[in-house]
């Protein structure tokens, strides 16, 4: 399991995000606080507070969704 820090900013960051996510065979929690979606739903991302720092836990490895990880990244 990798763990990333990201922040999504606007729907389109989003949207970008989850379609990455959904070409995945494996699967990817996104969370804050106590609150954990899985990171293929839109609706589910959608409904969490995108002002904060979002924990991203991925339990495989692609490389296209890990360049779409490093453009969310956060320091």
């Amino acid at each position: 399991m990798k763990e990333h820090q990201i922040m999504l900013n606007a729907t389109e960051d989003v949207k970008e995000f989850v379609n990455a996510a959904s070409k995945c065979d494996f699967d990817i929690d996104i969370s804050y606080n106590r609150i954990i979606i899985d990171a293929k739903s839109l609706l589910g991302i959608l409904s969490m507070d995108l002002t904060r720092k979002l924990t991203v836990r991925c339990y495989g490895e692609n490389t296209h969704f890990n360049e779409v990880i490093a453009k969310f990244a956060v320091a």
